[in-house]
């Protein structure tokens, strides 16, 4: 089975199962096919990880997140400029921190070819295929895209690469438009036929770096060879007769929503699923693990000691939300994930959550890989912009997470959404292990967030038991459901699946393998 948040990329993950690949192959192909597919949300120069639970071996954890960059510079090199670009959401605007400044070593290509040595079995070449294909012939990005590169223009328009792909110059991009990209089918050609190992190589190393550096970046030479994928051990834990393995330390979503279940594990009995009484212990948990990711956070930079630090007020209330003028609450939404999750026929899970913030609107050289705006995300620097150290892995909410119940069939699940994400983790992990849900019940369920001010609530709760929490809570109902509420891809070894409709979630399962 395959679930991940673009009918595209599902695709490429089934057809190199059906050429005989296993689910990390799958994976990597989705990688690169959601490169293309789902351009606000991942790219190859974007970050992530992979959580992979083979039948034969230990589970691990593929950490291609970002560093910040700045490696080899000499002391006292000024910090790169951040370039602000207003995004509109409804009638409120938001201004988003991109262009060179904004933009982290990435980690998704070496990422994706560091799993596929590892783990992988078919040809370089063929699980790269199925992205080549949709970048040189196109691929029509579908409303849920398409949405974000509406939302995102004005991040686009800010250089002529990125507008000829996403800013039509007579109308809005539309639901039904092609995007073709032949300069990324040329690099990803490259990189099948083993001419290109990566960004590290040393003519496309020196080619980014001074680009990065002519135009106020800091990239590197030294930030793009010494990059290194961490391989870690999951943190593990139990939960409701059940072992949840999920993303450890130096990133914080897997601690997060370990949290917030061992705080819904006590005094549990008594309520029922969807009821006030739950509702309340369910935001309340998520309130308690809000105010240690925002209030007194976790320094989740590699090296630091995960030292608990009290950011910067004003940052965290911008992190949180602030106010329409009126007193309406403005959640913020458009953080670029996307996730998917594989489990093949011999048993292995591969759960993948990648990320290219909102994009900082540049490409990487001729490569045609859009850079992501790491650097630029509030939520991810919650001290300050350009403050960690280079070379030091930066923190991220993301959690791949694999469920190994007592008795039942594996779940390999995760979520795109940024701080969004802990939620959308710990109710769906709620409803499958507390209420025994099934797959598909669990992420069609109606979801919270708290955000620091508002609690944020999604419809489809029964309207007595949201009255309930308006006695405790200050409470933004939703009218609709929307991709701010995160987007949970999950697949099973008893053949189940679900892909989540807030962020245009697809599932398939491959046919009859081909000789």
């Amino acid at each position: 089975m395959v679930a991940a948040g673009h009918q595209a990329t599902v695709d490429a993950a089934i057809e190199v199962l059906e050429d005989g690949g296993n689910a990390y192959d799958a994976a990597v192909a989705a990688g690169f096919a959601a490169a293309v597919a789902e351009p606000c949300l991942s790219s190859l120069g974007g970050g992530g990880f992979l959580l992979a639970r083979p039948v034969q071996g230990p589970p691990v954890v593929f950490d291609f997140f970002v560093d910040p960059p700045g490696r080899g510079q000499p002391e006292g090199t000024p910090a790169p400029e951040l370039t602000a670009a207003t995004v509109r959401f409804g009638s409120a605007d938001q201004v988003f921190h991109v262009g060179h400044g904004s933009v982290a070593v990435p980690g998704c290509l070496p990422g994706y070819l560091h799993v596929h040595r590892h783990l992988g079995r078919l040809p370089l070449e063929r699980v790269v295929a199925p992205a080549r294909h949709l970048a040189a012939t196109g691929v029509r990005l579908g409303p849920d895209q398409a949405a974000v590169v509406r939302l995102l223009e004005p991040i686009f328009a800010l250089t002529p690469e990125a507008r000829a792909l996403f800013v039509p110059t007579d109308r809005a991009f539309g639901d039904d438009d092609v995007v073709r990209h032949p300069e990324l089918a040329r690099f990803l050609d490259a990189i099948g036929d083993g001419d290109v190992h990566g960004f590290h190589d040393p003519s496309l190393a020196a080619a980014i770096a001074a680009q990065s550096q002519e135009q106020g970046g800091n990239l590197t030479v030294t930030d793009l060879v010494d990059y290194q994928v961490n391989e870690r051990t999951p943190l593990t834990f139990r939960h409701a007769n059940a072992t949840v393995l999920t993303n450890p330390v130096p990133s914080y979503g897997g601690s997060l929503v370990a949290r917030a279940l061992g705080l819904l594990a006590s005094g549990r009995q008594g309520d029922r699923p969807g009821s006030g009484a739950r509702l309340h212990r369910v935001a309340t948990a998520l309130a308690e693990v809000t105010a240690l990711h925002l209030g007194v956070g976790v320094d989740a930079t590699e090296g630091a000691g995960h030292e608990l630090r009290v950011p910067d007020p004003a940052v965290a209330a911008e992190v949180a939300g602030d106010l329409l003028d009126g007193g309406a609450p403005r959640p913020r939404a458009a953080r670029g994930t996307t996730h998917v999750s594989v489990a093949d026929d011999e048993g292995n899970l591969a759960a993948m959550t990648t990320s290219n913030g909102t994009g900082s609107g540049i490409t990487l050289s001729d490569t045609g890989v859009l850079a992501n705006n790491i650097m630029g995300e509030t939520d991810l620097h919650p001290g300050g912009f350009h403050r960690s150290p280079p070379g030091v892995r930066v923190g991220s909410m993301m959690a791949p997470t694999v469920v190994e119940p007592d008795g039942g069939p594996a779940v390999a699940l995760g979520s795109g959404g940024s701080e969004r994400i802990r939620s959308a983790m710990t109710q769906v992990l709620v409803a499958l292990l507390d209420d025994d849900a099934s797959l598909a019940e669990a992420v069609a369920a109606p979801r919270l967030h708290w955000d620091g001010t508002w609690l944020q609530v999604e419809p489809g709760f029964d309207p007595v038991a949201v009255a309930e929490l308006e006695r405790w809570w200050a409470v933004n109902r939703w009218p609709v459901s929307d991709l701010y509420f995160g987007g949970v891809n999950a697949v099973a070894t008893d053949g189940s699946a679900a892909g989540d409709p807030r962020r245009g979630g697809r599932t398939a399962v491959p046919g009859r393998r081909r000789p």
